[in-house]
């Protein structure tokens, strides 16, 4: 299967260049100009790195760059533009940027970029299946089983899962999971959709005895039941 490639850059000769210049026998490359039309190349899924402008004629890339963070959180994101300073690249990786590359720039150090980080991405991938016990917890492709048997998570509940199995064993509490889970920049999360949340879960995984709640701090998930 090909690896995705999605480029997001305005100046259209560029993105003809970049799109040329990344593409090859193993990668299909997308072409957008807007966060618009790269929002809907996303939501088709399969894709396996967004190369990212900063100011894109319908929105700022560095919001559009924690969008696609809050959702797909293991999607490799490079910022490529022309802000230039060091607060501009700090506030990009600060905000869930892989690599940050700034123009103007070496096609070939681009592509030796690019290529690095789809290794990594293919290298970890495993990393991203979890299996123990009666669970089967596939992140990349979301598909999650009990015994075998398939069970539909929502974004919010794989969110939640994903957290619980990457701190398996430790104690989080309340504050940390609704700060990490619900990072659409509301200022208010009611405490009890946190509640409803970790209901909802166990009650789909069968997992009473394996997310455990901390009273008074939050929560613990353990593969093993003791």
């Amino acid at each position: 299967m090909k690896q995705l490639l999605i480029i997001v850059e305005d100046d259209k000769s560029l993105n003809q260049g970049l799109c040329k210049a990344l593409a090859d026998q193993n990668r299909q490359v997308i072409s957008c100009q807007n966060i618009r039309s790269a929002r809907e190349q996303l939501a088709l899924g399969g894709a396996a790195l967004v190369l990212l402008d900063i100011n894109l004629p319908d929105g700022n890339g560095l919001d559009f760059l924690q969008e696609i963070k809050a959702t797909s959180p293991s999607l490799p994101v490079i910022m490529l533009t022309a802000n230039d300073t060091d607060m501009d690249i700090v506030e990009g990786l600060e905000k869930g940027a892989d690599d940050y590359i700034t123009k103007p720039f070496s096609l070939s150090v681009l592509r030796a970029r690019v290529n690095a980080r789809l290794r990594q991405t293919t290298d970890s991938a495993a990393e991203q299946l979890h299996e123990n016990g009666k669970f089967c917890f596939d992140f990349d492709h979301m598909h999650f089983t009990v015994n075998g048997n398939a069970v539909e998570l929502s974004k919010t509940e794989q969110k939640l899962l994903r957290l619980f199995v990457e701190n398996q064993g430790n104690t989080l509490s309340r504050s940390f999971l609704v700060d990490r889970i619900w990072t659409d920049g509301a200022e208010y999360v009611d405490e009890n959709a946190l509640s409803v949340t970790v209901k909802r879960l166990r009650d789909k995984l069968d997992a009473q005895e394996h997310i455990k709640t901390i009273y008074g701090i939050g929560y613990k998930f353990e593969w093993l039941v003791k």
